[in-house]
């Protein structure tokens, strides 16, 4: 790594864990002062904020990005409003610090607490969505963490005017303005710089495409709360409500392609199929929807052959891949195989079906009658979301402000001593 980088690093991780330190002790008056500060000035600041995002649009389109990622960087009044509300919902929630998450007592005479804790310095390097910079911002600092962004390149001007919003937060509360550091450079060197500060960062949140993460996943010496591809499944048992069905399928597919919650892939039983006919399968032609398929569903007009890797693929864009499953077993099969353990969706009106489905898959997020774009920190009511872990260690599903905190044991005596 050149020089210049190690030094930045340095430069901005010893800033970083100062202000962890001094967080972690924060009044929650004082945290809830920076982020409605800071709401207030991205809405006084909008018109700023969207000639920034105008540039990265410009730099994005001559970079040819995708429909689905110029979908993520754009901001307009709704998606600032949206910014705005995320903040003020962070805000609102109760502190997590300090919160007694168990308690006891031993017939040693001990009193033990288990006390949540921040984590400390929290790395998250994000592709394109902008929001990410203030809901990873609000999130952490909720937390008592101090966090270190690194925004994707063609961001860069949206990430900074949200960025100076943040600050200018943490100024008003009287709170380290190195709470919340935006890497100042495009260079990628500084991703790589990241993933080796373990002296600097306690945990790399990765936020982005399959490249990305796995990248992060490959280089990191530093722990990672991994935010997998989004193949999200919707899978229409033979007992479910197909006015539902028909809703729900839609939403989860079209609502908005470009978000990893969006439906990827459509099973649908046979019995249902029978029943009902391709129902579902006209409804998402009709909406623009390519539908990729094999045998029986290939007769539905419109459809079109998938390709050998359309199963287990995330498209983010109008397609889906679709497919004829035998029960809940069948879909269950091909969910392990295919799926990458971030949010499965079943309609069915049967309890038992739905009860063995919720059992028997291990996805972060497992939904009935409703769609997968509700896999969201906001709609969770988490106020917002770094990420989605679809990982098995210590934060798993929208990670929110509580995700953000780690524990620490309190243990009191009176003159105590073991025998």
């Amino acid at each position: 790594m050149d020089a210049q980088y190690a030094d930045l690093m340095a430069e901005i991780g010893s800033a970083a864990r100062a202000a962890a330190a001094e967080l972690a002790y924060a009044s929650s008056e004082r945290k809830y002062a920076a982020l409605v500060s800071a709401a207030h000035f991205v809405w006084e600041d909008r018109a700023a904020i969207l000639d920034a995002n105008s540039e990265d649009m410009a730099f994005g389109e001559a970079k040819g990005l995708s429909p689905a990622m110029l979908d993520r960087l754009r901001l307009d009044d709704h998606r600032l409003r949206g910014i705005v509300d995320a903040l003020r919902a962070v805000a609102e929630q109760r502190d997590p610090v300090g919160r007694v998450l168990a308690e006891w007592d031993r017939p040693n005479g001990l009193h033990i607490q288990r006390v949540a804790t921040p984590l400390g310095v929290v790395g998250v390097i994000y592709e394109s969505r902008p929001n990410v910079t203030a809901d990873a911002g609000a999130l952490c600092l909720k937390a008592g963490n101090a966090v270190i962004l690194r925004g994707g390149s063609e961001s860069f001007h949206s990430s900074t005017a949200l960025h100076d919003c943040m600050v200018r937060g943490l100024r008003e509360a009287r709170l380290p303005q190195a709470a919340i550091q935006l890497i100042p450079t495009r260079d990628r060197e500084m991703v790589s710089a990241m993933l080796s500060a373990v002296d600097y960062i306690d945990v790399i949140v990765p936020r982005g495409g399959k490249g990305l993460v796995g990248l992060v996943q490959r280089e990191a010496r530093v722990p990672v709360f991994a935010h997998l591809e989004g193949i999200c499944h919707v899978y229409a048992d033979r007992d479910a409500d197909v006015e539902k069905a028909r809703r729900v399928v839609l939403n989860a597919k079209t609502r908005r392609t470009g978000v990893c919650g969006a439906a990827e892939c459509l099973l649908i039983d046979w019995q249902f199929y029978t029943r009902h006919g391709a129902v579902l399968i006209e409804d998402l032609i009709k909406a623009g929807v390519e539908v990729r398929t094999e045998g029986e569903l290939l007769k539905v007009q419109g459809t079109v052959k998938a390709a050998p890797d359309d199963f287990g693929r995330e498209f983010l864009d109008m397609i889906i891949a679709a497919k004829l499953v035998d029960g809940v077993e069948g879909a269950m099969a091909h969910i392990r195989t295919y799926g990458s353990n971030h949010t499965e969706a079943i309609l069915t009106e049967n309890d038992a079906t739905a009860a063995l489905f919720f059992q028997r898959l291990d996805s972060a997020i497992l939904m009935r009658n409703a769609s997968t774009q509700f896999a969201d920190g906001g709609e969770f009511g988490m106020g917002g979301e770094i990420g989605i872990a679809t990982g098995k260690l210590h934060a798993r599903g929208p990670v929110g402000a509580e995700q953000l905190c780690s524990f620490k044991y309190l243990v009191t005596g009176d003159g105590t001593i073991r025998s």
